[in-house]
């Protein structure tokens, strides 16, 4: 009987974890090169599986593709240790056993260093090593992406008839990351042609068994399950899971009635594990469940929340000339009541939102989400808050949203963030678990009410979404493909960074006129000579005219003259940039609020000026 043919009338065991069960053993490192340096430690290992009851047992290869063993700088030794592997593994099975070569998922990893495509190639190189060897069949497991997983089962698909068991690992239950949720990804894996797909990692056997029970079993493939142990722990440095066997062996019969057909184990898994799943089928006599509860198990409702409503600032420009201002939160204490002053100035001169930078340059200020909630309490000006993605993680990210929105703030603009070693914070780190792309499209997802782990959040939320827009690259064109694909994740509208050249005004506005989104273009005045050679020299994205430079350094030395000089050319590009712009984004320098509040009411007043002049004619 083939392997196809028996996953499809009965249930077969899998076998458990390599590395972990290597790694408590005292063994570190790279788990693949052991297939050279200690071929006994592996063969050994497979051994132990197939006496605890594995019908299958994959390859020591999940980590043995070019991109992950150059961690250990194995890069050119992918043919050797995967064909090592292969070897073992039929060595030890012999005849009591298939053998699957085992293909790992890097996107989960690796995403931050290589794009899609270097890690397609990465993989493929590992499956055309292995495409020649005489295994019984494919794992490809611990695949957080999914498309990374459909091009591989496609891929192989396309060079074998052999069996291809495919696994994604969960975000969440029921959910990957992104947002697909299970049900999609499995039925998706099928229809490439995978014979065998499932879960395995990160999560233990309650939460894959919760995940499937939302799952309808699929026309083809049959469903798989490899959960871990346990969640890991650490213990004198080392990680390390807990030993349930028998908890595995009870949950074992609760799987199969979810339509299971193979169960094996992930992380932290030993062969007692196997051996107690091996016991719970043979002692209950477990077999698939039959069609009549594949049609009672049906197919889960979808939960539709209605969105909040509220005016957007992409909005009010469709209407009249919008202004927003940026004060940036005080760094020390003592000027915070001084930044509340400014806020109340700026709401009383007429603002649109008063925009708040995220530990702007890598340097520690008041957190802007606290000050945001205080100038909405007691200002009742409107927060727009900019949201990095250099200080939190993913659950950070979340968690700083959702309270944001829990506190009524529904205007954020999602920004990669300056690299924390620019800034004044010796040994600081920076997290980046996405760019502000990946920000946007994930925001847009709160706003169906998914969580970025693709869990229901009961509630949707309403936020609206500015993007960065770096108006003074020397490349526009380019620029503006960024600008096109951020459109795409679904920015609502632009904040560009401040241009100081009138012509500027003219190349931005031909070159994203066909933007369905509105650009709010960025000035900021200038205070000193000092400041506007700073600007142009050390900070990224920020380019000064040779003009507006000599001018400044005409009044060196004498600062009420440079104020005022700064304050001119402001308002002098202000008058170029509303010529063709619906919104303008004022920046405050050092907390001078005055020459914020002085331009916004010059804005204010030109536009009903240009207003009242059209309604005349």
């Amino acid at each position: 009987m083939s392997f196809k043919q028996e996953i499809q009338e009965g249930i077969l065991i899998g076998d458990g974890a390599m590395g972990t069960l290597l790694y408590q053993k005292g063994i570190d490192g790279c788990f693949e090169e052991l297939n050279v340096t200690d071929p006994e430690q592996v063969r050994r290992v497979h051994k132990q599986y197939i006496e605890a009851g594995a019908d299958i047992i994959q390859t020591n290869t999940y980590a043995a593709n070019s991109l992950k063993l150059s961690r250990y700088h194995l890069e050119d030794r992918v043919q050797e240790l995967n064909t090592s592997a292969v070897k073992l593994a039929k060595q030890a099975a012999g005849d009591d056993a298939y053998v699957f070569a085992t293909i790992g998922g890097v996107g989960s990893i690796l995403h931050k260093e290589f794009d899609l495509a270097d890690i397609k190639d990465s993989l493929i190189e590992q499956a055309d090593v292995l495409l020649k060897t005489e295994v019984d069949g494919f794992l490809l497991e611990t695949f957080y992406d999914v498309e990374e997983l459909t091009q591989m089962v496609r891929y192989l698909r396309s060079k074998t008839t052999k069996p291809i068991i495919a696994q994604v690992t969960l975000g969440d239950i029921g959910v990957l990351q992104g947002g697909m949720s299970l049900a999609e990804a499995l039925k998706l894996l099928e229809s490439e042609g995978a014979d065998v797909v499932g879960l395995n990692c990160r999560m233990g056997p309650y939460h894959m068994l919760r995940s499937l029970e939302e799952v309808p079993l699929l026309e083809k493939a049959t469903l798989c399950v490899y959960p871990n142990a346990s969640l890991p722990n650490v213990r004198d440095g080392r990680f390390f899971y807990q030993s349930n066997p028998t908890y595995f062996g009870d949950m074992t019969e609760s799987l199969v009635s979810q339509g299971v057909h193979l169960i094996g184990g992930c992380c932290g898994t030993t062969p007692e594990h196997v051996k107690a799943i091996r016991e719970a089928v043979d002692k209950n006599n477990l077999i698939p469940i039959t069609e009549k509860e594949v049609k009672e198990k049906g197919t889960p409702s979808v939960v539709v929340n209605t969105p909040n409503v509220q005016d957007s600032l992409p909005g009010f420009t469709k209407k009249r000339r919008s202004v927003i201002v940026e004060l940036d939160p005080p760094k020390a204490l003592s000027h915070a009541p001084e930044f509340m002053k400014g806020a109340e100035a700026l709401k009383n001169a007429g603002v649109d939102a008063v925009t708040l930078a995220d530990n702007s340059l890598a340097s520690a200020r008041i957190d802007n989400l606290s000050l945001g909630s205080l100038i909405k309490q007691q200002v009742g000006a409107r927060p727009l808050l900019h949201v990095a993605c250099r200080d939190r993680n993913m659950i950070g990210l979340q968690s700083h949203l959702l309270g944001l929105h829990t506190l009524g703030i529904h205007d954020v603009l999602a920004i990669t963030g300056d690299p924390a070693k620019v800034g004044d914070f010796p040994g600081a780190s920076s997290v980046f678990d996405m760019a502000s792309m990946d920000l946007i499209r994930l925001m847009k997802q709160l706003n169906e009410g998914i969580s970025f782990s693709g869990k229901d959040l009961g509630a949707k939320t309403s936020f609206t979404v500015a993007a960065a827009f770096n108006a003074n690259a020397r490349r526009l064109d380019r620029e503006v493909m960024r600008l096109e694909k951020k459109v795409e994740a679904g920015a609502d509208y632009f904040m560009s960074q401040p241009v100081y050249s009138e012509e500027r005004f003219e190349e931005i506005y031909e070159a994203t006129k066909h933007l369905p989104v509105p650009v709010y273009v960025g000035i900021m005045p200038l205070v000193s000579s000092r400041n506007a050679e700073f600007l142009h020299h050390e900070v990224p994205g920020i380019s000064l005219t040779e003009e507006v430079r000599q001018t400044m350094a005409k009044h060196h030395g004498d600062r009420e003259a440079s104020q005022r000089e700064g304050l001119a050319l402001a308002r002098s590009l202000a008058d170029a940039a509303m010529e063709h712009f619906p919104g303008i984004y004022l920046i405050t320098p050092f907390l001078r609020y005055g020459m914020t509040v002085e331009l916004t009411k010059h804005i204010i007043t030109m536009d009903k000026n240009i207003t009242a002049q059209s309604s005349f004619r």
